[in-house]
Order: structure tokens, then sequence, then C-alpha cells
């Protein structure tokens, strides 16, 4: 699937997660401090999110889940 090493993955901001699945900002970082979405942190404290954990999570989904906050 993903042949990139970890240390070189594509991560995400919390506003790119966000726009994937119609939600705020607010709401991915939730699902993170939730343990429903592992993250990064930045050496300045922001959070980023693995590119692919993200597109796994988005593509299990069923079409009519992908709105609002119902991840959980």
């Amino acid at each position: 699937m993903n042949t990139r090493p970890p240390e070189s993955e594509a991560l995400l901001t919390p506003a790119e997660v966000a726009s994937m699945f119609r939600v705020d900002p607010k709401t991915v970082t939730r699902w993170a401090k939730a343990g429903k979405l592992s993250s990064i942190r930045t050496l300045g404290g922001h959070r980023r999110y693995r590119e692919s954990e993200v597109r796994e999570l988005l593509s299990g989904m069923l079409p009519e889940q992908r709105r609002g906050d119902e991840l959980g």
C-alpha cells in the first residue's frame, strides 16, 4: 500500500484533515485527543496527521457518514 518509510511520510495539518472529512479543525483535534486518530507533534507543538492513516480512515467510512462529527 504505502511504500514510503515512516520518517518521510506526508503529514497533514488539522485544516487539511478537516477539509477531507468536511468538519471543523477543532473536531479533528478532539478526535486526536480521544485517540480516534493518531497525531505527531511538531517542535512548535502543532499537531500533524499521517496522510496514510487519514486516507485509510476516510476510505473506511460509508458515504452517508462523511459529514459532521460522526467519526466516533
